[in-house]
């Protein structure tokens, strides 16, 4: 099972359930961008409460969305391998294009070696591979003291950081 990071704290209780085949979404729910587009009326009233997430495999964009992101309390972005960079593109597109300011987490193979890029385009929790080390996680977060570049957290090159 994989451990949860969230604001680089160990998440023991996430609420957030996947709604399988067959089931009836209530409570905090996360459901797939087809079933989503399908029935989004029927799931106006979790988004208003709150409780809806979605998840995007790969190979769906962050403009499928776009504008009804933040119908979404929770945005999970799928990491199917560790070479697919896909996610990052996504990230940084719901933050910084279309402003989507809720919970983003990062989900699949997530290795502790990307954690610290997931959070300069804008994840917030992610989900680590059962076999990733929590606490070499926990400090993975800190690998580089100041980076040159602005990120989705604060787009403000180093020296505009620096000096004012």
């Amino acid at each position: 099972m994989a451990t949860l990071l969230k604001q680089s704290q160990i998440v023991d209780n996430d609420q957030w359930v996947v709604l399988e085949d067959g089931q009836t979404p209530e409570g905090a729910t996360i459901v797939s961008l087809s079933y989503w587009q399908e029935n989004q009326q029927a799931l106006a009233e979790l988004s208003q409460a709150g409780q809806l997430g979605l998840h995007l495999n790969s190979d769906e964009t962050a403009d499928l969305v776009a504008e009804a992101c933040d119908q979404f309390a929770l945005i999970c972005v799928d990491f199917p391998k560790f070479a697919d960079g896909r996610g990052y593109s996504t990230a940084r597109l719901l933050r910084e294009r279309y402003g989507y300011t809720g919970e983003l987490r990062s989900v699949g193979d997530v290795l502790i070696d990307q954690l610290f890029f997931m959070k300069r385009v804008g994840f917030d929790s992610y989900a680590l591979r059962a076999d990733q080390d929590v606490d070499d996680a926990l400090t993975a977060f800190a690998t580089f003291s100041n980076p040159y570049q602005g990120d989705a957290n604060d787009p403000r090159p180093l020296f505009r950081r620096v000096n004012g």
